[in-house]
């Protein structure tokens, strides 16, 4: 193992302990195996997805699960015999998703559809906590000059990257998102910095300024004013995970053109579609899930000083706090909620 500070043998945590709670616990930590780093958490985001384990709606969560799946932090030490560029005291960003690597999507360059995959913060314990042990192969070098905060941000800037990927969008297209939470407006920024001109859709005045003024969103919309819309859109982005914004996202796309649906729904939720209207308008409807090789270059976007991506956190707690960062997460006034443990 290699030399640190005196290891902890106990993490405070949020674990989802029952449906509906996040309750903060003391835990006892787990040794460090070989090939893997311990990581003293510098800052946690909540997400969606938190939200969904904590109400029994993510099939594949385990029970008393630590969160948080959106993580920065200091490697504190590394696992016996492990190889790894990274030494105690680096910065790192979390990559969540652990493959299998021997399934046939595995085998075939897509792990992010593994059939047996696992979650650090949805399966195995994660980082809405002091301390977490995860794989080194997880553990990104985070480039100089970001702070602990902003490199949090990493995974879901990671998701968004493919998400607007899928997209292809070009210079000079109309896209429009559909929700202008922090997936939607990272949704926006990357859409702007591709040449396009972004409209977005949110019920928040406060998100549809962010999205607008430090995000450059050119056009922004209640609910109510999108239904009286009368443009059509090359690229549509649902954000909201909704089945009526994702029946929406279909009905707005121009003819020929891709609608990407990036929200994550509840599994029970059905959308009615015109199959002989997608047939007839020749649309593409693609989704995404997760990231796709995209850790790496979500990390050398929040490098570039050409986007100010400190300004998507909007709250910051401490651990000992995490029932008042929770409260304001589901009442969603703000953005992203950090949780610095």
């Amino acid at each position: 193992m290699s030399p640190t500070s005196t290891l902890t043998t106990q993490t405070l945590a949020a674990s989802w302990q029952r449906n509906g709670t996040i309750d903060l616990i003391n835990k006892e930590l787990p040794p460090i195996a070989p090939g893997q780093v311990l990581v003293k958490v510098a800052a946690s985001g909540l997400c969606g997805t938190d939200l969904h384990i904590c109400r029994g709606e993510t099939p594949h969560a385990a029970q008393k699960v630590i969160i948080g799946h959106e993580l920065s932090g200091y490697v504190h030490a590394i696992g016996e015999n492990t190889v790894t560029g990274l030494k105690v005291g680096d910065l790192v960003a979390v990559d969540p998703n652990i493959h299998c690597h021997a399934c046939t999507y595995c085998r075939n360059a897509k792990p992010h559809l593994c059939q047996a995959p696992q979650a650090i913060g949805v399966t195995t314990d994660g980082g809405m906590s002091q301390y977490v042990n995860v794989p080194v192969s997880a553990a990104y070098k985070v480039p100089e000059g970001v702070s602990a905060e902003v490199a949090s941000l990493a995974e879901p800037l990671s998701c968004v990257v493919h998400a607007v990927d899928m997209g292809n969008i070009t210079s000079g297209s109309h896209v429009i998102v559909l929700g202008a939470g922090p997936i939607g407006t990272m949704t926006v920024a990357l859409a702007v910095s591709s040449g396009a001109r972004v409209t977005v859709v949110d019920p928040h005045e406060s998100r549809r300024k962010v999205a607008k003024e430090t995000f450059g969103a050119a056009v922004t919309l209640t609910p109510e004013q999108a239904k009286d819309i009368k443009e059509s859109f090359d690229v549509v982005f649902e954000c909201v995970g909704k089945p009526d914004a994702m029946q929406q996202a279909v009905d707005m796309a121009k003819a020929g053109g891709t609608i990407v649906w990036v929200g994550v729904a509840k599994t029970e939720d059905r959308v009615s579609i015109s199959p002989f209207e997608v047939y007839r308008r020749e649309l593409t409807i693609r989704s995404s899930y997760t990231n796709h090789f995209s850790m790496e270059r979500a990390l050398n976007l929040l490098a570039n000083d050409q986007i100010d991506w400190s300004q998507l956190i909007s709250h910051t707690y401490s651990l000992e706090q995490f029932d008042t960062a929770w409260k304001v997460f589901q009442s969603k006034t703000g953005m992203k909620i950090c949780v610095k443990p």
